[in-house]
């Protein structure tokens, strides 16, 4: 449960933003970077300043300022992909770490988020698809709303890039992500943007399927969420690639659909195997 926040919808001392004025982001597995080829930059209109407005106007729950900023960059040729990947999902990444560190009440939270995903969902709607890339990818997430939007904004980007996308959202039991993915046999399991709360049945997920060799050609694929705020993790419970953001997500699924983890960094289920080899 969360401790006691301040009345007003956000305390005054939030966090400092970094030089450019968005947040910092931790290292991505997986390989180079680049921009990606179809991401629009909108290096006309000043993303960062159009992020604290959406913030201001999403925390209130003020929607028809929140719809009439949309609309404003929609006129002036921001993109949808830009408006996800540079303005929305900061946007949410702000919200999220004032909440965490119990700067934001739960309220202004709610308000923010809910409103958030109504425009994400705009957004996605301008999107235009690319050539299909016959890749599937079986997506799940953490287990709140927030998580969920989190995962929608990745999945959103992700069918525009031309992949095929099954999206099953939060609280899904283990087990039932084990089933699916040995019946449908994807490409890509992608666990996006999950709460500390799943790491051990995210932990236990990885090692079975490793263990089993459930499909072999499987790549696990895990970003966001407590993965950002843990440096190493992704790569400790033997994902294949990992990555902080959804645009960030694209590229490595995009730039190496061939990477695998090294057997020695499986440290999941590593006792246990050694334990069975000294019997």
């Amino acid at each position: 449960m969360k401790g006691e926040r301040p009345i007003s919808g956000v305390s005054d001392d939030r966090p400092a933003r970094s030089a450019r004025g968005r947040p910092s982001r931790s290292r991505t597995g997986g390989g180079r970077r680049g921009a990606h080829p179809t991401v629009e930059r909108s290096d006309s209109v000043n993303t960062e300043m159009l992020v604290e407005r959406f913030f201001e106007a999403l925390i209130s729950g003020d929607r028809a300022t929140a719809r009439a900023l949309a609309d404003e960059a929609a006129a002036r040729q921001v993109s949808a992909t830009s408006m996800l990947s540079e303005v929305y999902w900061p946007t949410y990444e702000m919200i999220e770490r004032l909440f965490r560190s119990d700067q934001m009440t739960t309220l202004s939270h709610h308000l923010a988020t809910r409103l958030l995903r109504v425009l994400c969902d705009q957004a996605a709607m301008r999107l235009t698809q690319a050539p299909r890339q016959n890749r599937r990818v079986f997506a799940v997430c953490g287990p709140t709303d927030a998580d969920e939007l989190a995962g929608q904004i990745a999945i959103d980007l992700l069918e525009h890039e031309g992949f095929t996308v099954s999206y099953a959202g939060g609280g899904i039991a283990s087990d039932e992500i084990l089933a699916h993915v040995q019946e449908h046999k994807p490409d890509t399991l992608l666990l996006f943007a999950s709460a500390p709360s799943d790491l051990p049945s995210i932990r236990g997920l990885i090692d079975t399927i490793h263990e089993i060799g459930a499909v072999r050609t499987l790549q696990i694929v895990v970003g966001g969420g407590v993965f950002n705020r843990a440096e190493g993790l992704a790569e400790e419970i033997g994902a294949d690639l990992w990555a902080t953001s959804p645009i960030d997500l694209v590229r490595e699924l995009t730039q190496n659909p061939d990477r695998r983890a090294r057997t020695n960094q499986h440290t999941v289920g590593r006792k246990r195997r050694v334990r069975a080899e000294a019997a």
